[in-house]
Order: structure tokens, then sequence, then C-alpha cells
């Protein structure tokens, strides 16, 4: 049972590859349902002088279009699209299916998404349906299609947005209904309960199934449930909000055929959706990201957001949906972003590929849940550094159109498979400390700090474009990703592998022999036993002469986490010289014409620069200052121009608190300065630069 493979395919019937319009979009949701009409005027004309070109209209407003079953108002909603047109600002029009209306909850209780534990979700809160009722799809189907045809033909709904945030909250439903469309789920993938036993491994803990009818969705139980139950419901529930998305979608399509329709994910911070396989069905890739606001590193995630979101994309711009243009309201502790910082943070997400930014949401709101979350108006109006920062940056992104449609050029990947995510972080792993989400952070981290620049990919994906190739957090890698990894490093490519690798397959079935099962032969090693260390312990690691390092270097240290190799061709440059694994613990084999390395023991992002650098002959892709250093927090990104010409932009932004100098050849956008390598650049603390200017070769 392989996955899908990572990158959008190939369709000639979808309406577009790229953003529409001619302009780096720039806008936010708009709720004009939630304020007096009085105001929307004064909305419109605030957002021309902000500068914005896009909102995204009727995500909550289905209770509003259809107050009752099947009546339609749409008299406000037309009022509303006619000020926008008039002042040519495009609308990504929405369906707003995230949130039904309170008949809809009266008319159909059997509706109500229900918890593992039997508990119904109820309404009065949003996105709470479940996925597979008749009656949601129907109602769903209904308020799509009215409204599709309603606008039909308008030139101004230049894109449409299906949903919000599918998965977040809920998707994953077990109510009686959505046990039969697992079973049937079930029947597609194994055709027969024969090998379903066989799949799941019933014979464990004899849980052998004889009839469809004993097949249930993973519900509370008394332990540990069978986990591959488990990862099949996580593909089902993926696949089940994916169809809902593909069912509005073809409404749409009947109505606007030629019009770019998406729906806004959550790359990152969505483990609900396996979004390798939503990004084949969406016309533009959109996310949202809001940053972690206690995070001395949050310019860092933000990045890795990017990064994913255009890799989701097949290196194709892609739409920033959502973000906070300063606090949001439901983090345990919302530090609102410091002066500069919005700009920052908006040209960082331009830098690694998007051709928009719109924000959550245009007037920040006096009632509701999300009252305290920032606006791109806030609550103290317009003499207000938010707004005043929220004009400025309108008017710096209207220098920045001809950036639109170039691309990113990463030679390193990461691999990155959600359901190998979902089932690492299963239940009775041999540490709950070895979770994806801090072995992705650390590579990644350690890759931003150094200024290499990276793309994700799906471990079956087409490797053939990337020198390195990483895998963090591979736990589950499936005989068609393993054969994709070893002809990549048989041809010439330089991999590198970190602990608990290939340790089960697509059935969550360990491989036989154990790890790193098919890919044994390309690492040269065979994990003979884990051995997670002590929490609070260390393990020190030494290198031989063959670690590529000066034997002065000194030592690094591991935590968390060791393994038992046994070397079969494999090479150990650092050894652990104590704790409970002594012996190799990062190892090289020369597979093909290329290069293995294993890194079986945790390390923090230092401890990969000192241990991986000399391994992996990374590229670097920010600029050295004068006096010859790449400071960490000096990030720069390139964009380069698809048509031939050898033009690029390079984003660089300073998210020190001192200048840096550098020595700059080009015209900066932002300020039209023409930079010469003889004229040092100073870039101040917290400050951007968008430098235009003329490169050689094909990096």
């Amino acid at each position: 049972m392989t996955a899908t493979p990572a990158l959008p395919a190939s369709d000639p019937s979808r309406p577009t590859a790229t953003v529409p319009g001619s302009k780096v979009l720039y806008g936010a949701d708009y709720n004009p349902e939630q304020w007096d009409p009085s105001i929307w005027r004064e909305d419109v004309a605030l957002m021309r002088q902000a500068g914005v070109n896009t909102v995204s209209l009727g995500i909550w407003s289905w209770a509003l279009l259809e107050p009752a079953p099947g009546q339609f108002c749409f008299d406000w909603f037309d009022e509303v699209l006619g000020l926008l047109v008039e002042a040519g600002i495009d609308v990504d029009l929405a369906t707003p299916t995230a949130a039904p209306p309170s008949w809809f909850y009266r008319a159909h209780p059997e509706a109500r998404l229900v918890e593992a534990d039997g508990t119904y979700r109820n309404g009065g809160s949003r996105g709470i349906c479940c996925p597979h009722s008749p009656a949601y799809a129907a109602a769903a189907a209904r308020i799509t299609d009215a409204v599709a045809a309603h606008v039909a033909g308008n030139p101004h709904v230049t894109m449409w947005h299906v949903h919000n945030e599918y998965g977040a909250p809920g998707g994953d439903c077990h109510c009686e209904t959505s046990q039969a469309a697992f079973r049937d789920w079930l029947k597609h993938r194994y055709g027969c309960l024969d090998e379903l036993n066989r799949a799941w491994g019933t014979a464990f803990w004899g849980q052998l199934y004889g009839d469809w009818s004993e097949v249930t969705t993973p519900r509370h139980s008394g332990t540990a449930l069978n986990p591959t139950c488990e990862l099949d419901f996580a593909r089902f529930t993926s696949d089940s909000l994916l169809a809902r998305f593909t069912a509005e979608r073809d409404i749409i399509r009947k109505h606007f055929p030629r019009t770019p329709v998406t729906t806004n994910l959550m790359a990152t911070n969505c483990p609900a959706n396996d979004y390798w396989r939503w990004a084949q069905d969406m016309d533009v890739v959109s996310t949202d990201y809001y940053l972690e606001a206690d995070s001395p590193e949050s310019q860092i995630w933000l990045a890795m957001e990017s990064d994913l979101t255009r890799s989701l994309a097949g290196n194709r711009p892609w739409i920033l949906m959502e973000h906070a243009v300063s606090a949001v309201s439901w983090q345990p502790h919302n530090r609102a972003k410091m002066p500069g910082e919005e700009r920052r943070n908006a040209l960082a997400h331009i830098a690694r590929g998007a051709d928009g930014v719109l924000a959550f949401q245009w007037r920040q709101s006096r009632r509701g849940a999300e009252k305290f979350h920032s606006a791109m108006v806030p609550h103290a109006g317009t003499d207000t550094r938010v707004f005043r920062e929220v004009c400025a940056l309108g008017g710096e992104l209207t220098g920045l159109d001809e950036l639109r449609g170039t691309e990113v050029r990463a030679r390193v990947a990461l691999l990155w498979d959600w359901n190998s995510f979902w089932a690492q972080d299963l239940a009775w792993r041999p540490s709950v400390l070895m979770r994806h989400r801090e072995q992705m952070r650390r590579v990644y981290e350690w890759l931003w700090d150094r200024g290499t620049t990276v793309d994700f990919v799906h471990p079956e994906a087409d490797l053939g474009r990337y020198d390195v190739v990483l895998a963090p957090a591979s736990y589950l890698i499936s005989d068609a990703a393993a054969a994709n990894v070893a002809a990549f490093v048989h041809r010439g490519g330089r991999f590198a592998a970190l602990p608990f690798f290939a340790v089960v397959d697509d059935e969550e079935c360990v491989h036989e022999g154990g790890a790193p099962g098919p890919l044994r032969d390309v690492l040269g090693l065979t994990v003979e036993e884990v051995r997670p260390i002590p929490e609070g312990c260390e393990v020190t690691l030494a290198p031989t002469p063959a670690a590529g390092v000066p034997q002065d270097a000194g030592a690094v240290t591991a935590t968390v986490w060791s393994e038992h190799l046994r070397l079969a061709g494999a090479r150990g440059v650092w050894n652990a010289v104590d704790g409970p694994t002594p012996g190799p613990a990062i190892t090289v084999h020369d597979y093909g014409r290329g290069t293995a390395v294993y890194v079986s023991v945790v390390l923090q992002p230092r401890a990969l620069a000192t241990v991986l650098d000399p391994l992996l002959d990374l590229p670097i892709d920010k600029p050295a200052t004068l006096d010859g250093g790449r400071p960490r927090n000096l990030e720069a990104v390139t964009r380069h121009a698809t048509d031939g010409s050898g033009r690029a932009y390079t984003v660089l932004l300073n998210h020190d608190a001192v200048a840096h100098r550098l020595a700059l050849v080009g015209n900066d956008l932002l300020t039209g300065r023409e930079l010469h390598a003889t004229e040092p650049t100073t870039l101040a603390p917290g400050d951007v630069a968008v430098v235009c200017h003329e490169t050689t070769g094909d990096h």
C-alpha cells in the first residue's frame, strides 16, 4: 500500500498554476457582517489607503446568506461586493461551510461530531460537523451552489476559498455514520477481511475480525489500541476532509471554470491532513501561519512554514492566506509584535515564495471569541502604530510585483511524510521524547542557522534536483520510498538519516530484521537495539580521524536516545565514549557513487553543525558580512526569474539588534538605491533589503 507521490500531478484541467492577478496580493479576511453598514464605506476607503488589493469575503456568513433552509438573502452581500468592486479590490470569495447555522444543528443533531470517547461536539463554535454526514454534505452543497450561481460571471471574484482550516478543529468523527464510512474505506484499501487482519496484525491480543461489522474506528478503550488501525483512521480522516473540499470545489467550477480554487492549509501546524495529497487537488496552495508568541526563534518556524508551503505547491508561488499583524488571542501568552516585526514577517514569507500576504482580519472584532486577536484596523483605530505599519507595508509591496512568479531553488531537501508522523507519535514507543515535530525542528534550525535553503519532499517524490537529502524523522519508510532513497544515493547523492529511522513499513509493521529495513545496505548497518538515554543525562561523542573535524575540536554531547549499531560496511566517524551504548554513534557508508550518513543519537542544532557540516558539504545561501562572518540572525533567500533572464531577487532580513555591513550589488527595490560592492551596505537592526541582481548559472 504505497502513499501518493508528493508533488502535484500535471493536470491540464486545473484552471491556473499561478496566484491570480498581476500584483503581490495584500489584504485580509473581511467580515462586514460584524459591523453596521455605515462602517462599510469607511472600511473600503481605509483599504485603499492601506494598499489592500484583495480581501477574503464570506467565510463566516452562512447564517446570514441562508437564514432558513433554502431561503437565501444576498442584499447585504451585494452591497459589500459592490463597494469592493467600485474600489478596485478583488475578492477571494469563500464558501461559508466552516460555520453551519444554528438551524442546521437544531434540525440535524445527528451531524454533530463524536469524539473517540463518545462525547458530542455541539454547535456554538466552528468547524465541528461530521464530515460524513449526508445532511451536512447536502447543506454545504446547497449554499456553495447558491453563492457561486449568484456571483457567476463577476470578474472581480478572482479566487475561491473553500471552507476554513479543515481539520482545525476536528474531523476525526466516531459516529455510526463515520463507522460505516471507515469500513467502506477499509474495504477499498484491503479488499477482504483476511487482508485487513494480516495488515493490522490482529493475531496480537486476539483482535481477529470475522465480520466487517466488528471493525470500528479507534475509539477509547482500556489501553493502547491497534496502531495500524489508528494509522489507517488518520489516513481515512484526511481523505474524508479532502472529499468535502473537492465536492465544494467541483460545484464552484461549474460556475467559475477558469477561476482558481484554494483552501487555507496550516502546513506545519495541522496534523490531521496529508497535505501532499491535498495539494494535488488545489489550484493554488495557501496556508495560515501565526507566530509562536513566546518562542525566541519565531522567525525560524515562520521560515519552516513557508518552505513547506512552497514545497506543497510544487515550487510554484503560494499565498499566505492568514496571519496576525500583531498578537493572536488563543495562545497561552499572546505577545504583541514589536515595531517592524510585522514588516519583517511579511517579507520573510515573500522571500520564500509567497505571492500574497493576507491577514486575519481587516477590522478587529469588538465581540466574539477572537476580539483580542489583532487586525489591520485595531480597536484604537487608524492613529496607531499597527495601522501605520499596515499602510507602510502595503506601499512597499506595490514595489515588489516583479517578484511574482519567480522561484526559490533549493539544493537540499528534508523528507516530510504525514503518514510517518502519525505512526511515530502513536502510543507505546520507546520514548515520548522522540516525537517527530521536535526532530524536524532541530534539523531545520541547524540548516536555517547556517543559511541553507531547503525544500521538503515526500519520500517517494523525485529527488533528482537535490544534492543532499536528509531524513530527520522518517520512522515509517515504504518499500517505494526506500527504493527511491537508495537510487538517489547510488547515483551520487549525499544522504543523512537521523535516529529512529526506517523502523516500520506503511502497514506499521517492523521491517524484517529490524531497522533500517530495506535501507540496510545503503547505510551499511543494522540497529540491534534502541537504548534511550535516561532523562537529564548526556552521552559524550568523540570524533575519529574520518569525522573531518580537527582532532582538537573537542567532543559533542547527545541526549534522549542512542542505538546499538552493528556495522556492515559503514565506518564509525563519531563514537560514544560513555552512556548506555559505547561505540559507533555516527557513521558514513559509501553506496554506489554516493554517501549515506547515519546519526543514531539526538543532537541539538549546534552539535548537528559540528558533526554534519564536514560530512555533507552543504551549500550556504546567505552572503558573508564584511568581517567574513555569516551571522546567525541574518536571513537571506533568493528568488529566481524563470524566463531565462538570469534575474534574481535576494531578500535579506536582519533579525539582530545590531547592524550588519555587506558588499551587495544590485538595486534595492524597497529603497530604490543602487548597491555597489565598493560602497558597503549597512542593514540596520530589524531592517530588510530586497536586492534585484543578475546571476550566472542555474543557482
